[in-house]
């Protein structure tokens, strides 16, 4: 530790204001330099002086009561306030983060017909086994979801036996907004001989899937 990293620790150490905090570093510094002018090394004066919480005490025990208790009262609003910061900066975080939804017809990005025959194709691709038409009309991360052997496994887990598709029911749709990303959402009964199933379908700006879920 040199002259100048020593006088900065002493100075940390100091409860008192900025001001007085110079005029210590100031008097500590010209301590030091008049004795290195008289040959002493920094590294012997600074052992001499003591640690730098040694000489910090020493300072602190000449400066008013008053003055001390302010200084405890600034740092503990300091340390309030940077709390407060994080906190704020975490609420926006995850305010950023969280999903939010609005209605499709007020969408900038999606066209509710055209979402809707999205929709339909999807269920229509699904239902005939057509992974690779369903893969190139995804995003890359749907691709484990999207082979023969997923959907074949999707439909076992629903029922075995579903029968040929009746007619598709209302749709209902909505925009999301996740991390300055735009989504379409749309859920869809459908009908089929032994079973009715809904599709929860998610698209992105350009109508890729993003996004299947069948119950």
């Amino acid at each position: 530790m040199n002259a100048e990293q020593y006088v900065n620790a002493v100075a940390r150490k100091v409860k008192c204001g900025k001001d007085r905090k110079n005029e210590i570093k100031k008097q500590l510094m010209a301590d030091i330099e008049t004795r290195m002018d008289q040959g002493e090394q920094p590294e012997e004066i600074i052992s001499r002086l003591g640690t730098a919480q040694e000489m910090a005490d020493g300072f602190n025990e000449t400066i008013p009561v008053n003055e001390r208790k302010r200084y405890a009262r600034n740092k503990a609003l300091k340390i309030l306030l940077s709390l407060c910061a994080a906190l704020v900066l975490l609420i926006a975080a995850a305010y950023w983060m969280l999903p939010k939804g609005t209605e499709i017809e007020k969408s900038d990005y999606f066209d509710k017909e055209q979402v809707e025959a999205a929709m339909k194709e999807t269920v229509e691709l699904f239902d005939a086994g057509d992974s690779d038409s369903l893969l190139e009309n995804a995003i890359p991360e749907m691709e484990p979801y999207l082979t023969p052997e997923a959907v074949a496994e999707i439909k076992e887990q629903i029922s075995e036996d579903w029968g040929e598709r009746q007619q598709f029911g209302t749709v209902y749709m909505s925009e999301v907004e996740q991390k300055n990303t735009h989504f379409a959402v749309g859920e869809i009964m459908v009908t089929y001989e032994n079973i009715s199933v809904v599709y929860r379908l998610t698209y992105d700006e350009e109508m890729r899937l993003a996004g299947l879920y069948i119950r």
